[in-house]
């Protein structure tokens, strides 16, 4: 349920992908690339630990199904939103604020800090790998909830892209389809995802992998998430105080009146 040398060979496994990743930063001159990689460190740790595991079962190829379908999806939809774009905003701002050097700064300031975050948040995996022991409910219980989470997800992130790619949207609000319960549904989607894994993991008795939810929740409602986009979004898009005002920002409700 966890050993320490294979855990550890999930981390060298991300390093050398960061490590790719950043090489191709040089020609490109940008770093947003990263964000594609994301999801696909843990399909890449996911393999290893499945690799170095002494016996699979079936709690371990439900886990290898369910992160490859979510990292696949999401890498290639955020390579296709981003296709053709300059470096994100985000980035220019690090990049800015860690110039001169910053060709070099971010090997370890932008892909060695995701592939070590990416290491710890991927105990669940680990430990669901790992188990032999038979399914059980919490292992439906994550599975629903990593299919909400992941419909969550998707769907936000389609009808964003579809909302954006109508001329008369620039400058607008997206406050339709599932935008119109949460401000963010595919970031509550990916928390979702990852309360679903930890639960399959617990089933296994796996209680300690919980640093791994509590973790992506903090990044993505204080750190890379909700706190950094709205930092200036109203700035840019003066309808966005009413959308504040009148939805929840991370979990699903009814709009708010008046």
């Amino acid at each position: 349920m966890f050993d320490l040398g294979i855990y550890f060979s999930g981390l060298v496994a991300a390093f050398a992908m960061g490590f790719g990743a950043w090489l191709l930063s040089l020609p490109r001159h940008s770093v947003s690339h990263v964000d594609s990689f994301w999801s696909l460190f843990f399909l890449l740790m996911a393999s290893v630990y499945a690799v170095m595991a002494p016996a699979l079962a079936e709690r371990a190829y439900l886990t290898l199904a369910l992160v490859a379908v979510w990292a696949i999806r999401l890498s290639v939809h955020i390579t296709w939103r981003n296709w053709g774009e300059g470096e994100d905003r985000r980035y220019r701002q690090i990049r800015n604020e860690n110039e001169p050097g910053f060709v070099w700064k971010s090997l370890y300031l932008v892909f060695g800090v995701q592939a070590l975050f990416a290491w710890v948040i991927s105990l669940p995996l680990l430990a669901a790998i790992l188990s032999t022991e038979p399914l059980g409910a919490l292992d439906l219980a994550g599975s629903v909830l990593w299919l909400l989470g992941f419909g969550f997800q998707a769907v936000g992130d389609w009808q964003l892209a579809a909302f954006k790619a109508r001329p008369e949207s620039e400058g607008q609000v997206m406050d339709q389809g599932l935008w119109r319960y949460t401000r963010h549904p595919n970031y509550f989607g990916e928390a979702c995802i990852w309360w679903g894994l930890y639960l399959i993991a617990l089933s296994a008795g796996a209680w300690w992998a919980l640093v791994s939810p509590v973790v992506i929740t903090f990044l993505l409602l204080r750190v890379s998430g909700v706190t950094l986009l709205e930092k200036d979004i109203a700035e840019r898009r003066p309808g966005y105080r009413d959308y504040v005002r009148r939805t929840n920002a991370f979990f699903p409700g009814p709009p708010r009146k008046g």
